[in-house]
């Protein structure tokens, strides 16, 4: 999935789960929703492979169910940095559902986009 792809596609789960439980999860406008994908990109590029490596232990002993922790992290940064009232989750816990969801979605998206390219003949 190309860049461009997966800024639309997190735009896109973030403006969905606002939708759908507008208790959980706060969004204030679409530009804010775009920024929130931006600066949530960054942070995955820039951030999260240092904490995934220091994290490395605790992600082998849970078998990778950690890494959701980080995401959850790298979302309540996300909204740390665009401000709660604009940007924001109820909770950690909600933050942890939405990168489940997150991944899961990006995973279809991402198995899409290989079938695409793939000769399956």
């Amino acid at each position: 999935m190309t860049y461009l792809q997966r800024l639309i596609a997190n735009t896109l789960i973030f403006i969905s789960l606002s939708v759908l439980f507008p208790q959980q999860v706060f969004v204030e406008s679409l530009t804010i929703v775009i920024a929130a994908s931006f600066v949530l990109s960054l942070l995955n590029t820039l951030v999260k492979p240092i904490l995934t490596l220091l994290s490395l232990p605790l992600n082998i002993l849970t078998f990778g169910l950690f890494s959701f922790v980080i995401s959850a992290g790298m979302l309540q940064l996300t909204s740390h940095l665009l401000g709660n009232y604009r940007f924001g989750f109820s909770s950690f816990g909600v933050s942890i559902l939405v990168s489940i969801v997150m991944a899961i979605i990006n995973g279809i998206v991402s198995e899409h986009n290989m079938d695409k390219y793939t000769d399956g003949h």
